[in-house]
């Protein structure tokens, strides 16, 4: 399997695009291994910040923390060769593995 740091935020670069009412803002931070799509409403509402997607790279595993798409990411990561057992769906309370150092 290729480097999951970088599968992880090619699958997530993938849902970056145009949005109705909203502003998408791509947040990667490859130093936290976190990637992140955020929505923002235009005009600005009381919730303005909604996470699209959320996924984090902690050890060898992926954990999704938000997935709210109707093309899970999950399905993109097994395409892509993560294993199901190296992926943690933290938005449907699987349970977390201890921290890495």
């Amino acid at each position: 399997m290729a480097d999951i740091n970088a599968i992880v935020r090619q699958e997530v670069e993938k849902y970056e695009g145009a949005a109705f009412n909203s502003r998408i803002i791509p947040v990667y931070d490859d130093l936290h291994r976190t990637y992140m799509i955020v929505s923002v409403g235009e005009p600005a509402t009381k919730n303005p910040a909604i996470p699209i997607v959320m996924a984090r790279v902690d050890g060898d595993r992926v954990i999704i923390e938000a997935d709210n798409t109707d093309k899970p990411l999950i399905e993109a990561l097994l395409q892509a060769g993560v294993p199901r057992d190296k992926i943690i769906l933290a938005y449907m309370d699987e349970p977390l593995p201890e921290p890495s150092s």
